[in-house]
């Protein structure tokens, strides 16, 4: 799969990236988790983002990958649930680094986000400082910022950071087109999670309560023509090659999903006539929606 340059971080990563969310589940069965892992990297899938609160995910990602561990951006993110640690303290993102690279036997993690902060707490740069120290030390390669809203705005013209993470997808475009023109002008790699949007066609109803409820609503005031396509090759397609994006991060368990995911994006960007129409819709419908957190 053909490599993107990571904003100015000197990485490299493939346009679909995996999320590794799913694969942290206790009920997973461990030699499938091993299975998924190294499909993923044999389809040319160069960047796995996982995170501290996704259960089993990292320490998985150490067992069945540190054998390949020179093949693939290695993406966390931390900032709580550190036992004897405060959340959000400088103690915290220090020990929560040095577990993270214990449960991926790693000696260094390329990326590493700091996990939804509140605005003040980013603010008062305690846990900013904490990331620029391990990054010092060589313990990561590019501090990071993972959020919507205010923060992701303030994170990206902070200057603190060589990466962020943030929500790309039909239905929830505000970072899109309000941050992620900035975060390019400023050489930051982009990861873009939720490329499906939840996938929300799968419903025929408003599914109330459910996650996606949310973007359920906004894929029918959006009225958007797929053009004939699957709804998940018209998302994932306009995702992925999204302007200003470096990868887009799916998640799944199966290797037949999986694989239709890598064929998917391969086929390239959508048309430009396609884009042109979503954004001009979602700017006349979703104007005052807010990034999904």
């Amino acid at each position: 799969m053909q490599q993107n340059a990571f904003g100015n971080t000197g990485l490299k990563v493939s346009a679909l990236g995996f999320g590794a969310g799913q694969i942290g589940a206790e009920s997973q069965d461990e030699a499938d988790v091993s299975t998924i892992l190294n499909t993923v990297l044999d389809c040319g899938i160069t960047l796995i983002d996982t995170a501290r609160g996704y259960g089993l995910s990292e320490e998985r990602i150490g067992r069945h990958l540190a054998n390949r561990r020179s093949e693939f951006v290695l993406s966390t993110k931390v900032g709580y649930g550190v036992a004897g640690k405060q959340d959000w303290s400088y103690d915290c993102i220090i020990a929560g680094i040095d577990e993270a690279l214990l449960r991926m036997q790693t000696d260094v993690l390329d990326i590493v986000h700091l996990h939804s902060c509140p605005l003040d707490t980013l603010q008062a740069h305690d846990v900013i400082d904490a990331l620029l120290r391990v990054k010092k030390e060589g313990k990561i390669r590019v501090a990071a910022y993972s959020g919507e809203n205010a923060e992701l705005a303030w994170a990206v013209k902070s200057a603190h950071f060589g990466s962020v993470e943030c929500s790309v997808n039909l239905f929830d475009q505000a970072s899109l087109h309000a941050v992620l023109p900035d975060a390019a002008a400023a050489g930051l790699g982009v990861i873009g999670k939720r490329p499906l949007g939840n996938a929300p066609w799968q419903f025929a109803d408003r599914p109330i309560g459910n996650y996606c409820e949310t973007y359920w609503q906004r894929m029918h005031a959006l009225s958007l023509d797929t053009l004939g396509l699957p709804w998940d090759e018209f998302a994932l397609r306009f995702a992925a090659h999204a302007p200003g994006v470096s990868s887009a991060i799916a998640g799944t368990t199966s290797i037949a999903h999986l694989k239709h995911n890598v064929e998917i994006v391969g086929r390239g960007a959508l048309p430009a006539e396609a884009i042109a129409e979503i954004t001009r819709r979602y700017r006349e419908v979703g104007a005052g929606w807010l990034g999904e957190i």
